[in-house]
């Protein structure tokens, strides 16, 4: 159990060596936390720690058993480096960790235009709509050294930046708002094959929902998110491993496509 701040510093810093030494971790690095709260601490001393500048959040999945044993259904974890999709011609290089875990993800990638008003902890979809001003499409890059933080379940992901290590960012939609993009058919391939397909729909309360449960959340933790910050939605075609040298692609309808491809991380 963590049981103080010392506990989760600890825990933090082990999680901070690994990612800069681009190793890997065979376990988690102390005692599992036992509830979201304990491992929310983890990830805040990460932060403080990591001393970038946090440019968005992801918001992932949880989903059975754990949805009922810690009565939610998504997490959150911070974003430190954002990549603009080119011009298709060459694509961009996003680094995972070789010894642990990596995953790509196909993502709608929702831009806060408005901060949340300071002090308001609940949202209608609607309030949640109008703070975003920009919907993208994207890929957010899933990575850690700990090579099985997805089977060690919601805490394990909490506790490491939400299993993140990047995202890009694609096309705007334009006419979001009207475009009810959250119907469209979305494909994932990696090498060509195609390993996944799903609607963000299926999520409940859509890719919106994601960004009402982040808003609600970052106001009872106490942190202030502010514009310009990026939103990722969570999985829409689920959680498909990827390993250094393959590419993983995006399909979001007929009308939205990109790719990356994955290299090793290094040392930092």
């Amino acid at each position: 159990m963590v049981s103080n701040k010392g506990d989760a510093v600890t825990i933090a810093d082990r999680f901070l060596d690994a990612r800069r030494q681009a190793g890997g971790l065979d376990r988690y690095p102390g005692d599992l936390p036992d509830t979201l709260e304990q491992a929310y601490r983890i990830q805040d001393a990460a932060i403080a720690r990591w001393d970038r500048t946090v440019l968005g959040w992801k918001v992932g999945r949880v989903g059975p058993p754990y949805m009922a044993q810690f009565q939610t259904n998504r997490l959150a974890g911070p974003i430190f480096s954002v990549v603009e999709d080119g011009d298709g011609r060459i694509l961009p290089a996003m680094p995972v960790f070789a010894n642990g875990f990596a995953a790509g993800e196909a993502e709608y990638l929702l831009r806060i235009g408005s901060a949340p008003p300071k002090g308001k902890l609940d949202f209608t979809l609607e309030e949640a709509a109008d703070l975003i001003d920009a919907v993208h499409v994207g890929i957010e890059i899933a990575s850690s050294p700990l090579k099985t933080i997805n089977e060690l379940g919601p805490v394990a992901v909490i506790s490491d930046f939400g299993n993140n290590n990047g995202l890009l960012v694609g096309a705007p939609i334009s006419d979001w708002e009207k475009r009810r993009f959250e119907d469209w058919p979305v494909a994932t391939l990696v090498d060509g094959v195609e390993v996944g397909t799903g609607i963000a729909a299926a999520f409940p309360d859509g890719a919106i929902g994601s960004a009402r449960f982040l808003f609600e959340l970052m106001a009872r933790r106490g942190i202030a998110l502010t514009a310009g910050q990026w939103i990722s939605s969570g999985a829409i075609t689920g959680v498909h491993d990827a390993r250094p040298g393959q590419t993983v692609e995006a399909w979001f309808g007929d009308e939205h496509h990109l790719a990356c491809r994955l290299i090793a991380e290094g040392a930092k």
